[in-house]
């Protein structure tokens, strides 16, 4: 980003919620509980994953994927905005924010292709049962999780160069609690139409071909699973695909609003709560939304447990 007058520009502040000093207060407290169940929940998953031979299947190889892309996520923003919280220096250097902003975009786009991919997955696991094991080969699901980091990530170094190509004109507060794409673009000292239609257009592609997919993939499995004279066979069904669908519509809802509305409809109060719930809210529900009714994984976990417990 250009600077102003040739001079050094050392960072950013985080205005966040320093406005509201009594909510920052209530904000800590709730924030680290939902840190650490963040950090419990998904780390939970992928252990599990990698310790019960049953849960080792595409299914649990995406949902690892995903619990790790969330550790990720949420920690990539939260761990500093807790010491803001407590703190009266709201300060990130520009190299922090451009690596921030990277991390967040890059696994932001992740998540939204590999939804896709797990919706697929479902597809392939409902509607052609028999041929499961051939389509959904382990080679082809690690392909299939690697295109998913690598479109994430290509599309973040797209984005986050066009940012901050910007020029600032020595501004540097920032109306959010991470470093964000609307958020930096407010302090943009030129018109940033440009900008912002080509980081429209990526994002609309980035959001839009996954939810092409999953409409299709559940559109095909709807179908299956009413063809399914066992009414026991149809819950068993829709519940392999229940918990995929609520977190798709968790995720999206949020990303929806956060990045392909007109900016001039932008609202940085509800930017921030917005930002709150799909950098922890959701990362937190995920894990928990995939296990509590999912006998598979509440299984995995009673035979770990008693492992561990008759090793003493």
């Amino acid at each position: 980003m250009d600077l102003k007058n040739g001079s050094s520009f050392t960072g950013f502040i985080l205005l966040g919620f320093s406005d509201r000093p009594q909510l920052e207060r209530v904000l800590f407290v709730v924030l680290l509980i939902f840190y650490l169940l963040t950090l419990l929940g998904n780390t939970t998953i992928i252990a599990l994953s990698l310790l019960d031979p049953h849960l080792q299947t595409p299914m649990y190889f995406f949902l690892s994927n995903l619990s790790f892309l969330d550790l990720c996520y949420t920690t990539s923003t939260v761990p500093q905005l807790l010491v803001h919280l407590r703190g009266a220096d709201k300060s990130i250097s520009f190299a922090g924010c451009v690596a921030q902003l990277f991390i967040a975009l890059g696994l932001g786009g992740t998540e939204c292709i590999l939804l896709g991919v797990m919706a697929f997955d479902r597809y392939a696991a409902v509607c052609r049962p028999l041929h499961y094991t051939v389509i959904m080969h382990p080679r082809l699901c690690a392909l299939m999780a690697s295109a998913s980091w690598s479109i994430g990530f290509a599309n973040s170094s797209l984005q986050t160069v066009l940012i901050f190509l910007v020029p600032l004109c020595g501004r540097n507060k920032i109306h959010n609690f991470f470093c964000e794409v609307t958020p930096l673009l407010k302090l943009a000292c030129v018109d940033t139409t440009g900008n912002e239609n080509e980081i429209f257009f990526a994002s609309v592609i980035i959001l839009l071909i996954p939810v092409a997919l999953i409409t299709f993939s559940y559109g095909q499995i709807v179908r299956a699973v009413l063809r399914i004279k066992s009414a026991t066979g149809q819950r068993k069904a829709f519940g392999t695909c229940g918990s995929h669908l609520t977190v798709v519509s968790l995720f999206y809802g949020s990303a929806i609003y956060a990045y392909v509305q007109p900016s001039n409809n932008y609202s940085q109060d509800q930017g921030k709560f917005i930002s709150l719930f799909y950098t922890i809210v959701t990362p937190m529900a995920n894990p928990f939304i995939y296990t509590l009714r999912n006998k598979d994984v509440m299984g995995a976990m009673r035979k770990v447990l008693c492992r561990g417990y008759d090793s003493r």
